[in-house]
C-alpha cells in the first residue's frame, strides 16, 4: 500500500474518537514471560482521553503488564475488505490497584457498557469489583488507524 493510499485510510483525531465511542470490546495484547503474545478482549471506556479496562489482578494479563508493560489493543469492525475501520495503539500499561482509585475507572467501564443498569447498581458492582480487579491505563505512545469505507 502506498503512503498515499495510507493516508487516505488514516482516520482524522475525531474520527478516532468517534470510532472508538462506538466500539464495545477491546482486543489486548500483552507479552507473555516466552515473548509469546497473549490476546483477550475486554469491554473499556475512555477517561481522561485515554484507554481504560479492568481485569482480574491474578489475570494473565495483569502478571505480564507487571513484568512487562508494554501493550498493544486494536478496536475493529467491518466484515468486508471496503468496510474495515480499525484503530491499533501500541503504548505502556499504568497499573492501578488501590481499591479506591478502581473503583471509578470500574465504574467508568460498566456505566459505558451495561447503560441499562441503574446507575446505584453499577456503583455497587464497582466496589464489589475494585477488590479484586486491577485497572489498566493505556498510555499511547503510537496510534495506527484505518477506515476502508474512504477508499
Amino acid at each position: 500500500m502506498s503512503n498515499n493510499r495510507r493516508d487516505v485510510i488514516r482516520m482524522s483525531d475525531d474520527e478516532l474518537i468517534d470510532f472508538l465511542a462506538a466500539q464495545k470490546s477491546l482486543q489486548v495484547g500483552t507479552l507473555g514471560h516466552d515473548g509469546s503474545i497473549h490476546l483477550s478482549t475486554l469491554w473499556f471506556a475512555i477517561v481522561d482521553g485515554k484507554i481504560v479496562f479492568e481485569t482480574y489482578t491474578k489475570s494473565q494479563k495483569i502478571v505480564n503488564l507487571q513484568r512487562d508493560p508494554r501493550i498493544t489493543v486494536l478496536a475493529e469492525d467491518g466484515f468486508v475488505y471496503e468496510q474495515l475501520r480499525g484503530v491499533m495503539m501500541k503504548g505502556t500499561a499504568t497499573l492501578v490497584d488501590e481499591p479506591s482509585a478502581v473503583h471509578p475507572l470500574a465504574l467508568e467501564v460498566l456505566a459505558r457498557n451495561q447503560p441499562e443498569i441503574p446507575l446505584e447498581l453499577l456503583e455497587q458492582a464497582a466496589e464489589h469489583m475494585a477488590s479484586k480487579r486491577t485497572a489498566v491505563i493505556v498510555e499511547p505512545i503510537k496510534t495506527i488507524s484505518w477506515d476502508h469505507t474512504k477508499l
